[in-house]
């Protein structure tokens, strides 16, 4: 194992353990990074770190040791020293940091933590325990306390009474609709890290299959497992979710940004052929598709070519990947050439992480006979040893090269559950054994990691990967989809919460198959279905039905008028996104959030799992249920406004409205700031040079307007531009002040429209850095000229300023 650790690059040094005294007592110990307390406790070691004044670890040993630093869930080890004041009592030590107080009882042995003014937050019942090979913990279940997090849960979005099993898969029972259809079962992306309402969190560092019980068989306790492994946990206070959410990431990394077309729309194909119809695909079929989307008018920026593009080799069949391109691509250069001419952004290819011999290049041959595939029962095995950075640069040069070399620019990295697990179409399990098990869930990191990186430093813009399977630490490499969820009503819903959950336990960037994946859709279904996609972290379309395959205009010109729609709305909501996109990669906070996340002291949101916030504040509220003409809507906290009627509502109460089948229900929270850009037929297909800015005014409320270059990875670096706009309302009138861009970058120069949803009269004057504004006699006029209009018919305000964002605006009416 030692040697295997090293080759994985799981480890690097062993950490010193510094004797303690037989009464429990903890030594003091200066570490590199933080501050050390290690107790004695029955022939055991604990070890707790201080990582911040809000965070720490625990850690529990048998013989003193501890395992080495792993580096695909967590990202870095360095912490910022920590001020911590110790004090010794009978029985006890307590440990106080600015943020936190933490009592370690000696005998029984147990952690209790505190606030700064004294709030029990947590607290062990049992203390630490191993059973055999399993290492776990229990700890008191306190009346008003709820679970949140878990990872790409489909089953329930508050988890307190629930029994929970977290490894990598997709259900094993043979049957589709009892194994990979199984709500209850499907485990694509779990995270073992939860959020409570108590306000602390605990992310469980181990690679290994975890149990948790969150108080199903015992209503005052819960706990939780590691089957493999010693007990290695965080605990970090907020006590708010965001600051929770923020230490988690410190501890696994952000989500990057995204090239910002990669905020446009993604499409997947199988080329016209999907199984069982592979002799009908063609490069042909894949240039038609994207000439149609561009004849129609319907925004596309990334397509990705799925399985039936590659022969399927001699071994692993569809199950392994040759990288040999089936006879069917005549051409597969000039097919790259043609869809770039046609202004897609990136094409990218679907593959398996299989080694498979084709017919001409025997790549699996090859990779077995210089050591870079995964051992199987002692012998060379097929999978591409990704935890080996000679063997992933190997994949990358002999085999991803043969399609990025003429046009590919990205990777769809499918199966990764399939280590040492049953895979989707063979028998096999590949390799097994104790260090498998302990790489099981770890694999789909290595595996998205490998392309994301090298693709990132060959096109030299900002990683794109798609995968289907993650772990804690995925949201670096950077965004995931929800599986192959048939296309029946029974699974939408849950495909809603999976996203609700994803972003709930640090993964950001997330999609899933706009009318489901297998099956042909109800056209119904398809539109609402579509919808939802559209107001998801990355809007994806792609299906394996034949011969529809979810293109929008084999459902029927409802259906096409909808998916147009919605496509081009997202388009004009770049700049929001985007901009909620760069808050997403500095606080955590991911674009599609879960009620709970920002009102976790309502207890009427804690299982709400078909409603969320879109950004800061756009709430999107889905319909999926068949045939529905209203649905019943949980309004959060404050004021909100129907996005399609404008009729004002107040919050922390429910409503019901009418659903048309066309109609997304949409409420925006009063004084938002929604900056949108023109209908574009891809992204940047032309000059932004006016930014509509959307605005609800309430007393006072601001928005920060991101812009950077949208491709090189300088923002890390802090080249970028933020612009501060702000509005106010009171008696005397109403401002929208437009600051000067602040920040390295210098961004194109535009105009601002502002449509003002205006509750109340015409306005006398309006002016613009004191300067009066001229009434325009309609709104299609702004368009051409600076000046105001008011449509009293729909209430809105419509003002075309003067000044660019050259300078700062000010903007009053009175």
């Amino acid at each position: 194992m030692k040697a295997l650790n090293k080759l994985l690059c799981l480890g690097l040094a062993g950490i010193a353990i510094i004797a303690v005294p037989a009464q429990a007592q903890p030594v003091k110990a200066p570490a590199k990074n933080g501050t050390d307390y290690v107790f004695k406790v029955k022939g055991e070691t604990v070890k707790l770190q201080f990582c911040s004044p809000t965070m720490f670890r625990v850690r529990m040993s048998q013989n003193g040791k501890f395992e080495p630093d792993e580096f695909l869930m967590q990202e870095s080890y360095t912490w910022p020293s920590v001020v911590v004041k110790s004090s010794t009592a009978k029985g006890g030590v307590t440990l106080s940091t600015s943020g936190i107080k933490v009592v370690v009882n000696s005998s029984p042995f147990k952690i209790s933590v505190y606030s700064p003014a004294g709030k029990l937050l947590s607290a062990d019942q049992e203390g630490f325990w191993q059973k055999g090979e399993t290492a776990g913990c229990s700890k008191q279940l306190l009346a008003d306390e709820h679970f949140f997090g878990f990872g790409e849960r489909m089953d329930f979005i508050d988890q307190r009474n629930k029994n929970l099993n977290l490894n990598v898969g997709r259900g094993k029972n043979k049957n589709n609709a009892l194994g990979a259809y199984n709500i209850n079962e499907a485990n694509y992306s779990p995270v073992p890290f939860f959020m409570s309402t108590r306000g602390y969190g605990i992310f469980l560092h181990t690679p290994n299959a975890t149990e948790w019980d969150m108080g199903n068989q015992s209503g005052d306790k819960y706990s939780f497992s590691t089957h493999g492994g010693q007990l290695d946990y965080y605990f970090m206070y907020g006590p708010d979710f965001p600051s929770i959410l923020k230490s988690y990431l410190s501890i696994t990394g952000k989500s990057p940004m995204l090239p910002k077309f990669a905020f446009g729309l993604h499409m997947g194909t199988y080329s016209g052929g999907t199984w069982g119809h592979e002799e009908a695909t063609s490069d042909a079929y894949v240039i038609a598709l994207v000439r149609k989307m561009r004849e129609m008018g319907i925004p596309l920026d990334i397509l990705f070519l799925d399985s039936t593009w590659r022969i399927f080799g001699k071994v692993g069949g569809k199950g392994a990947t040759s990288f040999e391109w089936r006879e069917t691509f005549k051409n597969p250069k000039a097919m790259f050439d043609t869809l770039y001419g046609l202004n897609l952004k990136v094409v990218g290819l679907h593959l398996r992480p299989r080694f498979d011999n084709g017919k001409t290049y025997n790549l699996l041959d090859q990779a077995r006979a210089k050591g870079y595939t995964f051992p199987e029962n002692g012998k060379p095995g097929e999978f591409v040893n990704f935890f080996d950075p000679k063997a992933t640069d190997w994949w990358w040069n002999n085999g991803v090269m043969r399609v990025a070399s003429i046009g590919a620019k990205m990777l769809k990295t499918d199966e990764g559950s399939a280590f040492g697990h049953l895979a989707n179409e063979s028998e096999k399990v590949g390799p097994t054994g104790k260090a498998v098990e302990k790489l099981h869930n770890v694999f789909p990191i290595a595996y998205a990691k490998a392309p994301y990186l090298h693709f990132q430093e060959f096109n030299g813009f900002r990683g794109v990967n798609q995968t289907r399977e993650g772990y804690a630490g995925i949201q670096r490499y950077p965004y995931i989809f929800a599986g192959d969820w048939p296309s029946e009503w029974q699974y939408f819903a849950p495909v809603i919460k999976a996203g609700l959950n994803i972003g709930l336990s640090g993964v950001g960037y997330w999609s899933h198959c706009m009318g489901g994946f297998e099956h042909v859709a109800d056209p119904e279904l398809y539109m609402r279905w579509v919808q939802f996609g559209m107001f998801s972290p990355v809007a994806m379309v792609f299906g394996m039905d034949h011969p529809g395959y979810k293109e929008p205009w084999n459902y029927g010109a409802e259906a096409l008028a909808n998916f147009k729609k919605y496509d081009q709305l997202r388009y004009r909501l770049t700049p929001y996104i985007y901009s909620n996109a760069f808050t997403q990669y500095e606080t955590g906070m991911p674009l599609m959030r879960a009620l709970v996340l920002q009102y976790q002291n309502d207890p009427n949101v804690y299982d709400i799992g078909d409603e969320y916030l879109f950004g800061n504040n756009i709430l999107v509220c889905p319909v999926t249920v068949k045939g529905t003409q209203t649905r019943t809507i949980y309004l959060p906290e404050g004021n909100w406004v129907d996005y399609w009627s404008g009729q004002a509502y107040t919050g922390k109460k429910y409503i019901h409205i009418l659903t048309p089948v066309d109609q997304l229900p949409l409420f925006v929270k009063a004084g938002s700031i929604i900056p949108m850009q023109p209908e574009m037929a891809y992204m940047d297909a032309k000059p932004v040079d006016v930014i509509t800015l959307d605005v609800y005014p309430a007393a006072s409320s601001s928005f920060d307007l991101y812009e950077d270059d949208g491709l090189s990875l300088k923002y890390k670096q802090g080249d970028y531009s933020q612009t501060r706009i702000t509005s106010a309302l009171n008696a005397s009138g109403y401002s929208l002040n437009i600051a000067e861009p602040q920040g390295k970058f210098v961004p194109a120069s535009h105009a601002y429209m502002a449509k003002i949803h205006w509750d109340g009269v015409a306005p006398g004057t309006v002016t613009e850095n004191g300067e009066n504004l001229k009434k325009a006699g309609n709104a299609d006029a702004l368009q051409n000229a600076s000046g105001w209009y008011f449509d009293n018919e729909n209430k809105l305000l419509w003002i075309k300023t003067i000044h660019s964002n050259r300078e700062n605006i000010t903007v009053s009416v009175k």
